[in-house]
């Protein structure tokens, strides 16, 4: 608190009526009576001290009350969660995760967790301030659709970028007598509920692209779940199943081996991967599409600034040459682009899925 006290100050005059240097020489007073405007406009000027004063006092009490300049984002570790070791999202966050460090400035730590329904739920409880990150695929937005008891709302995140999208092969056991996708749906029609198709977990990818195709063909093919994707596989490489939709990275060898035999792929479009190979939509059935996705989000009411930081340094890591081959090399295809593009590709798919979920009454309690 800065006290201010105004003195009063006088002058004496000399005893031998020599003017002092500290005072000055009386000036006679008219005889007429100034305006009373005027003698209180004079008075104000023999206060002009204390006025600038209280104007510097008033200034700096202004200034200290600003709010401080926020930090620039950020300032602090950051937490990235994300699916088990070992897995596509678990591989995407760590190399993500190293060059996003670098270029922010700050530690970013994985945090492995197991089933998208417990990071979700972490995830959902986050602070909005783009200190808790989330990767993970689409089982994320379909989980809702899936179970009855779901611990959060896909309102509560904010998609940031859409990282990789890994597109699936629809391979058959070389026994099987179909070498094209217009030859396995006419044998799927004439032999039904004959036929089977492996999958992984409930509700991952493998598992929704053979109910699409069921859906989408009519066809009645049996669902044989598995625990495991390679737990699957290597029923379908003994002929115990003679149908699946696995992954490029674990199927291209076992095709190459002629152990598998692959028919299509699951992109909108011809894979880069898979030079080649037609789509499953090119076999009459146009809007078949189903890739395994991975992308990033970060909490609902996370700053719109600290969200385009991300999603514009995260695009600059997508970009390097280096970080492409190795996603190629395990087979998936990165994306990038707005997070307004991320947010349309999830509804889409969403509205896409859920029909299925339904139609099939899928369930993965």
């Amino acid at each position: 608190m800065l006290n201010l006290i105004a003195v009063p100050c006088t002058a004496t005059r000399p005893a031998n009526n020599a003017i002092s240097p500290l005072s000055f020489a009386r000036r006679r007073e008219p005889t007429t009576q100034r305006p009373l405007s005027h003698r209180a406009d004079s008075r104000l000027r023999g206060n002009d001290g204390l006025g600038m004063a209280l104007v510097v006092f008033f200034a700096t009490a202004a200034w200290y009350s600003l709010p401080a300049p926020a930090q620039p984002y950020p300032t602090k570790p950051i937490r990235l969660i994300t699916a088990e070791v070992g897995g596509g999202s678990d591989f995407t966050s760590r190399l993500i995760s190293q060059r996003l460090t670098e270029s922010l400035g700050q530690q970013i730590v994985v945090d492995n967790r197991t089933g998208g329904v417990i990071i979700g739920d972490i995830a959902s409880k986050a602070q909005p301030d783009g200190y808790t990150l989330m990767l993970y695929s689409s089982s994320l937005w379909l989980m809702p659709y899936l179970r009855t008891q779901v611990p959060y709302r896909m309102e509560q995140f904010a998609p940031v970028i859409y990282i990789s999208a890994s597109p699936l092969l629809l391979v058959v056991h070389p026994s099987v007598q179909a070498k094209s996708t217009e030859e396995l749906i006419a044998l799927a029609k004439a032999k039904p509920g004959e036929l089977n198709y492996a999958s992984g977990p409930l509700g991952a990818s493998p598992h929704l692209s053979g109910e699409l195709f069921k859906y989408m063909t009519g066809t009645n093919i049996v669902h044989i779940p598995f625990k495991g994707v390679g737990l699957a596989v290597n029923d379908v490489i003994a002929g115990r199943v003679q149908i699946m939709f696995t992954s490029v990275g674990g199927a291209i060898p076992q095709i190459k081996a002629g152990r598998l035999r692959g028919l299509a792929v699951t992109t909108a479009k011809p894979s880069p991967l898979l030079p080649g190979l037609p789509t499953v939509a090119s076999a009459g059935l146009p809007g078949f599409e189903s890739v395994s996705t991975n992308g990033l989000f970060t909490r609902s009411g996370t700053p719109p600034a600290v969200i385009d930081k991300l999603n514009r340094e995260t695009n600059n890591v997508l970009a390097r040459a280096d970080i492409r081959d190795k996603f190629l090399g395990v087979g998936m295809e990165l994306i990038g682009g707005t997070a307004a593009h991320f947010d349309q590709v999830i509804k889409a798919e969403t509205e896409r899925m859920s029909k299925v979920i339904k139609a099939a009454g899928l369930r993965a309690e």
